[in-house]
């Protein structure tokens, strides 16, 4: 086809993708978007013009070879898609559902300044989707070992990523990881009906079949320290242990019961299954009315997992306005498809309880937006005299996570912020104890999935580095 021509056919709109109907997906826990049919695919992929300098690559912090993997979806070549894809990204079924490619990579789609940006998300989910189902994935060929051995602390994305790039790299490689299932916030935190763990499992398979050494149940820090792990024989640490502490709002009221934390909460529900309660046998409250405390991914990942449980309804209740929401957009529409109702400009000051100790209401005030914060965001200003009380049962808390202290505070000799993240250098991930480089939420704090896998490629050099030269 004359490029001119492609030009002029180009569609200024992306490929809708289909989805379960609102009113039904609010009553299971099944995956929302339902994927692109091979057609829909190709479509969608014979909108990217092939740039010559593909600002999407950079946008991406993995750096995918984008342009490369679309084309080959274009020419109905899938299994070349995905295993272009795993070249730079070990998850790519994960990213694809999960990442906010609208802040990344499509944020910088040449074709996003007269139209929708390609759905660089939805195709590279097709074509990691496509080589999974049709029993096509080809495990890489391992280079002859090197003899060297090093740990991963961490099983979610970002320490799968180091996993799966030293493991190709020819070193020999164990994944500690504290909890009973491997995949961290991935399993914790993201729901069912955004991120299938069967998605998670078949990820994780894929490194054991590369030869990972995985270690469940395995909590550094407690179960051994990072120094005795060197002493076991390992030559390199990578620390990925992730932001799975609750931050409280530290308010009157935050013991009563159905007052929980987001992370709690999901990790009942999605983890523990708790959604599957009697079959599996960890119990949640089920409220009539309940609230949900913030608006970012994981506040809308509990609000409408909330939804599923069949009370009389939800509610997301936050400080600024709808403009400041710092959840992603498809998230927040979702929401509002399914029935999640929305109390802005909104700050809960007390928890209220009845004689047994139950949560009945939050006694909130009204805000009003001030002058721009750190964050660049308006900052929200309580009215004086404007006090009210909402009424419910159960209130899940959601305004941000703490990192994990094990490793912090069984590591003296690693230097760390007065947030307790660990402190590295940005361009190769290393810390200030020799041998030990830390990534993902450890060291950013609550960020997303994609980020932490970038952190992981950048170690992962630094590391296969360091085990080359003995240099420091």
């Amino acid at each position: 086809m004359d490029p001119k021509d492609k030009k002029k056919k180009l569609s200024p709109t992306k490929m809708a993708m289909p989805e379960q109907p609102a009113a039904e997906r609010v009553h299971n826990f099944y995956e929302v978007p339902m994927g692109y049919t091979p057609e829909m695919a190709m479509e969608e992929a014979k909108r990217c013009i092939q740039c010559k300098k593909p600002l999407c690559v950079g946008g991406c912090p993995v750096n995918i070879d984008i342009p490369w993997f679309i084309k080959y979806i274009a020419e109905g070549k899938f299994l070349e898609a995905a295993h272009k894809l795993k070249e730079t990204n070990g998850l790519p079924a994960v990213c694809g559902r999960v990442c906010p490619q609208e802040d990344q990579c499509e944020k910088v789609c040449i074709i996003g300044k007269k139209g929708d940006p390609v759905s660089i998300g939805r195709l590279e989910r097709f074509a990691a989707d496509f080589e999974r189902e049709h029993g096509e994935v080809a495990v890489p060929v391992i280079p002859t070992s090197t003899g060297k051995k090093i740990a991963v602390v961490g099983a979610g994305p970002a320490g799968l990523t180091v996993a799966g790039d030293m493991i190709k790299k020819g070193h020999k490689v164990t994944v500690f990881e504290a909890l009973h299932a491997p995949g961290g916030v991935l399993v914790y935190g993201i729901p069912e009906f955004r991120l299938p763990k069967k998605i998670v499992e078949a990820e994780v398979d894929y490194l054991k079949r590369m030869g990972v050494d995985l270690q469940l149940n395995a909590v550094i820090g407690k179960f051994e320290t990072i120094d005795e792990i060197f002493a076991d024989g390992y030559e390199a640490v990578f620390v990925a242990t992730g932001a799975g502490a609750p931050k409280l709002m530290n308010i009157p009221g935050e013991n009563l019961v159905g007052v929980y934390s987001a992370n709690e909460y999901l990790t009942r529900v999605n983890l523990m299954k708790a959604y599957q309660f009697p079959d599996y046998d960890t119990p949640v409250l089920l409220g009539r009315r309940m609230v949900v405390i913030g608006a970012g991914n994981t506040a809308m990942d509990a609000a409408r997992t909330a939804l599923r449980l069949g009370p009389e309804e939800v509610t997301i209740v936050y400080r600024r306005s709808r403009e400041e929401m710092p959840a992603r957009a498809e998230e927040i529409h979702h929401g509002e498809e399914e029935g999640l109702k929305f109390q802005l400009l909104t700050n809960p000051v007390r928890f209220i309880g009845d004689r047994d100790g139950k949560l009945t209401a939050i006694e909130c005030v009204q805000m009003e937006l001030g002058e721009p914060d750190e964050s660049g965001r308006r900052r929200p200003v309580a009215i004086a005299g404007s006090e009210f009380t909402i009424e419910c049962d159960v209130a899940i808390i959601s305004v941000g996570n703490d990192v994990n202290p094990l490793i912090p505070h069984s590591t003296p000799d690693m230097r760390i912020t007065k947030w307790g993240t660990i402190i590295i250098d940005q361009d190769t991930g290393r810390t200030n104890k020799r041998g030990v480089f830390a990534g993902g939420d450890i060291v950013r704090g609550g960020a997303t999935v994609i980020l932490a896998m970038g952190d992981g490629r950048r170690a992962a050099n630094s590391m296969h580095e360091f085990l080359e030269t003995g240099e420091w």
